[in-house]
């Protein structure tokens, strides 16, 4: 079974958003990632899924407080 598995920059693109987001919501375990090292792919069918599910936000809304 193959899989096609999506770059952070990849992915950002077809969210249409910028890869320091993709990173976050990975991080934060809201979108489904494998990580290789410190490199990090997406599963296509896995954010095909995540998508289709209405995805999740960021806790906390879109808005960070300042630090």
């Amino acid at each position: 079974m193959e899989k096609e598995l999506l770059t952070v920059d990849e992915v950002s693109a077809l969210l249409r958003v910028k890869p320091p987001r993709v990173c976050e919501l990975v991080r934060q375990k809201l979108l489904p990632a494998i990580r290789l090292g410190r490199q990090i792919r997406i599963d296509k069918a896995k954010l095909e899924e995540f998508l289709e599910n209405g995805g999740r936000a960021l806790p906390g809304g879109w808005r960070r407080k300042a630090s």
